[in-house]
């Protein structure tokens, strides 16, 4: 098993696929196998390397809280220990703002950027309804709990129950530690990148779900409109976790932004 470490973390990651490299980061307490569903398409034409944000899954949990800054420094440690120069960047809710704060941090490491069920963070973000944020904050909770009162808010109602289930067999495998989850979730409450993703000057997609209860759907268009160029997809009968909601719109989505990138970078090359 590859691990790496940095700033006081162990780190699990893994590489799948071959052709040019897309970085993928999972949101909230997300272990790196809840890409199920994604990884395998991007695999057919991408290396993908996933890991485990510190806090989750088989990444160690050490004090927190977790800045996202910090989170973004694991992010450059993954692609070190991988010995990745530069990738296409795929961020999901908190791996997005990961994604966000890696852009700016490391500009030259990043090829292009998906920024999938986010938001920029600050005063500026689009907050979840009350019932959302005391769920999303209580203690009282178990896992498997919390997990059932927040499905309909990150799924679809629409969304097949057996699918839901899929996801949630996986979850069950690695919820977190109390202490990985609130670290993590501070280091969410205090992201804030709302005046500087302007800078961001590598092509940008910005995904979300119309339907999303969990990061409403404002903060995707508030993204797209302040990041220069940035292309914006809202998918329909889609909550946050869109992945599972619209599986094949999705993975067309982020498969045909990928592609573009990468055919355009090759004709490049080409021409030089």
């Amino acid at each position: 098993m590859p691990f790496t470490a940095n700033q006081g973390a162990k780190l699990y990651w893994d590489e799948q696929g071959q052709g040019e490299p897309v970085l993928m980061i999972n949101g909230l307490t997300y272990p790196s196998y809840m890409w199920h569903r994604t990884r395998p398409a991007l695999n057919a034409r991408f290396r993908t390397v996933a890991f485990d944000n510190r806090g989750i899954g088989q990444s160690e949990v050490p004090p927190g809280p977790y800045p996202i800054p910090l989170m973004a420094s694991d992010a450059a440690a993954v692609l070190d220990a991988a010995g990745i120069e530069s990738a296409h960047v795929l961020g999901y809710s908190m791996g997005g703002m990961i994604a966000q704060e890696f852009a700016l941090k490391y500009p030259k490491r990043v090829c292009s950027l998906v920024l999938a069920a986010t938001h920029a963070g600050g005063p500026e973000a689009v907050r979840a309804e009350p019932k959302v944020r005391e769920i999303l904050s209580s203690v009282d909770l178990t896992p498997d709990q919390a997990s059932e009162a927040i499905q309909p808010f990150i799924y679809d109602p629409r969304t097949p129950q057996q699918r839901i289930d899929e996801d949630m067999a996986i979850r069950r495998k690695w919820f977190p530690t109390p202490e990985g989850r609130l670290a993590q979730l501070q280091g969410i409450l205090t992201f804030d990148a709302y005046n500087r993703i302007a800078q961001i000057a590598v092509p940008t997609l910005v995904i979300h779900g119309e339907g999303d209860k969990l990061v409403p759907t404002e903060n995707g268009r508030m993204l797209a409109q302040r990041i220069p160029g940035a292309k914006l997809v809202i998918l329909n009968h889609a909550s946050h976790i869109f992945w599972t909601d619209q599986t094949d719109a999705a993975h067309r989505a982020v498969m045909e932004f990928l592609l573009a990138q990468a055919g355009y970078k090759q004709t490049a090359s080409q021409t030089n």
